[in-house]
């Protein structure tokens, strides 16, 4: 029997289990402008110059996005998942591990591949979304702590997980995490934040690390 390390381990999901951060893939659907005002915004909020709650509205705003929009990012989520991570996550909850999806991004969108891990929806903590009659952007869960610079801690420390704890991500939200977990690991298999790598205790740019990390 594997000698555990860890008894939970609580994943981002942008830029790590899957490769796309989904709020700049659904500027993109809206022309070149509006991907570009979007994507330095979330460059500038996954780098912490900026606080999460000081764009997280804004960027919806200038998106607005459809309910087909949020179903086509479903898709784009799974096309793009990390290699293996669906097998490590089998392997990862054989060994007794606890996995939980903590995530800024919006839970329809993550939804069907919370369903493809093998997780159930009650394991995935992310931001609804409005629509209305016709399927136009209506609202998003504005109180939500996940829309906040240290959201992420927040909803970790209230899920009262079987310690010791990881956390993996790759970016400022992630690194927030630290504070209520016992260690942080920085995944850079998408992207490499110096600034979270460097708080790091340690890197993965694969799930098979990850995996490795998670026992003696």
């Amino acid at each position: 029997m594997t000698d555990l390390k860890y008894r939970a381990l609580v994943l981002d999901v942008d830029s790590t289990v899957s490769g796309i951060e989904g709020i700049d893939w659904l500027a993109a659907r809206r022309g070149p402008d509006v991907a570009q005002r979007v994507l330095e915004l979330t460059r500038r909020a996954m780098d912490g110059e900026l606080a999460l709650e000081d764009v997280y509205g804004s960027r919806l705003s200038e998106i607005r996005p459809r309910r087909e929009d949020v179903d086509a990012l479903a898709g784009a989520y799974l096309e793009r998942m990390a290699p293996g991570v669906t097998e490590s996550v089998a392997r990862i909850r054989q060994m007794g591990v606890r996995v939980t999806l903590v995530s800024g991004g919006l839970r329809p969108a993550l939804l069907p591949l919370v369903s493809h891990l093998g997780l159930s929806q009650s394991d995935l903590h992310a931001v609804s979304i409005e629509f209305d009659a016709t399927g136009a952007y209506a609202a998003y869960e504005s109180d939500s702590a996940l829309t906040k610079a240290d959201g992420k801690a927040r909803v970790v420390s209230e899920l009262r997980l079987p310690r010791p704890i990881m956390a993996v991500g790759d970016g400022a939200t992630d690194l927030a995490m630290r504070e209520v977990v016992d260690a942080f690991v920085a995944f850079t298999g998408f992207v490499c934040r110096a600034k979270i790598v460097a708080s790091a205790e340690a890197t993965a740019s694969s799930f098979a690390e990850v995996e490795r990390l998670l026992s003696w």
